[in-house]
């Protein structure tokens, strides 16, 4: 059935626009909610609802390596939690709250879908996770020169470009802030004198801020050897020109109970190829004709997950990349996790062009 036979429902348009088919694939639904920038969708057998999806369902089944073309209802909640109609209000948002539901079906005694509720419509104030708090360190690098976004770092450091009413950097520890981080360590180099004032001056104290200072350019975890014997947990590092759109407590939870040594956080990139592809054999014969081809990558956003150990496996005083550190582990075969997230769940304004497109 078609997808707008399901929508021709009255319901209201925040509800109407996550409700897919059930014969929607992972990726059909991962480019859905892009589209709409939201996490959850609402599942329809025809005119039937059958259950909920959510980001973390996706992220689950790209975890344990299964396709994207996989069918939803394979991974997709059926025995989810739901309200009826001639409940009272205020108990469903009662229960919501007890149990920090993100959506709450409410059926009619047909258990057919009357409408959903919320809880960002319905608790703008609060964080669904506020129970939980990581409290883990944060390493920014922030010392890079930002080539790819000159001429804006002729005068500004990369990290106090603005976004909005904040900077690049400041939003990147807010999400960090709202999952209880607030011990930053950030890396500076270039324009170092710049982000401390910069820092100094804020008048709210959100953050507890220590700087590592390089003398010399050392790359995107050079500077890391010099926390050696300061941060003895489990810690993130971050580029300081992304801002990932996740809860980061998922992340740390999925890097804690796989018990990985490293997590890389991977943007999965869909990219469609406008042509029909050719794949010769001997003599130049054509053994397959693919016509416009679609691939999806995971890309690694410049977001980590590490263990305390490891900074002693960064050289002392070296230029270093953590992608080196990354190689050397996965030699080593030992546990290197990637933890996926949908496409515009990342924002990389690393390059001019994009960063343009963003403040457009």
């Amino acid at each position: 059935m078609p997808l707008s036979k399901i929508n021709s429902k009255n319901y209201p348009i925040p509800i109407a626009e996550r409700i897919i088919p059930s014969t929607y694939s992972i990726l059909q639904s991962l480019k859905k909610m892009d589209l709409i920038n939201k996490k959850l969708l609402l599942v329809f057998d025809k005119e039937r609802f059958i259950g909920v999806l959510s980001i973390g369902d996706i992220q689950k089944a790209i975890i344990a390596n299964l396709s994207l073309e996989t069918s939803i209802l394979k991974i997709m909640r059926t025995d989810f939690v739901y309200a009826k109609a001639k409940d009272d209000k205020k108990d469903i948002l009662n229960l919501m709250q007890k149990h920090r539901i993100e959506c709450m079906p409410i059926l009619d005694d047909n258990r057919q879908l009357v409408t959903a509720y919320m809880w960002a419509d319905l608790f703008a104030s609060k964080d669904r996770n506020g129970s939980i708090k990581l409290n883990l360190p944060v390493v920014i690098m922030a010392g890079g020169k930002g080539s790819r976004l000159k001429p804006l770092t002729n005068i500004l450091p990369k990290p106090l470009i603005p976004i909005g009413e904040k900077t690049i950097i400041e939003q990147i520890m807010d999400n960090f802030c709202d999952a209880g981080c607030k011990r930053f360590y950030i890396s500076i180099n270039y324009k170092a004198e710049m982000i401390r004032y910069y820092f100094s001056e804020l008048k709210q104290k959100r953050y507890h801020i220590s700087y590592i200072q390089e003398n010399k350019p050392l790359g995107t975890a050079g500077s890391i050897h010099l926390l050696k014997g300061k941060i003895k947990t489990t810690f993130f590092v971050s580029n300081c020109d992304i801002v990932i759109d996740q809860d980061v407590v998922e992340i740390e939870k999925y890097h804690r109970m796989n018990k990985n040594e490293i997590t890389i956080v991977a943007a999965l990139k869909h990219h469609s190829v406008p042509y029909g592809i050719l794949e010769t054999g001997r003599n130049g014969l054509c053994k397959k004709l693919t016509e416009k081809p679609e691939y999806t990558y995971k890309i690694n956003t410049g977001l980590y997950v590490l263990e305390p150990h490891l900074i002693a496996e960064i050289p002392k005083d070296e230029y270093f990349h953590i992608t080196a550190l990354i190689n050397k582990l996965i030699s080593e075969r030992r546990k290197v996790g990637v933890f996926p997230i949908s496409e515009k769940s990342w924002l990389d304004i690393g390059e001019a062009n994009e960063y343009y497109k963003f403040v457009k």
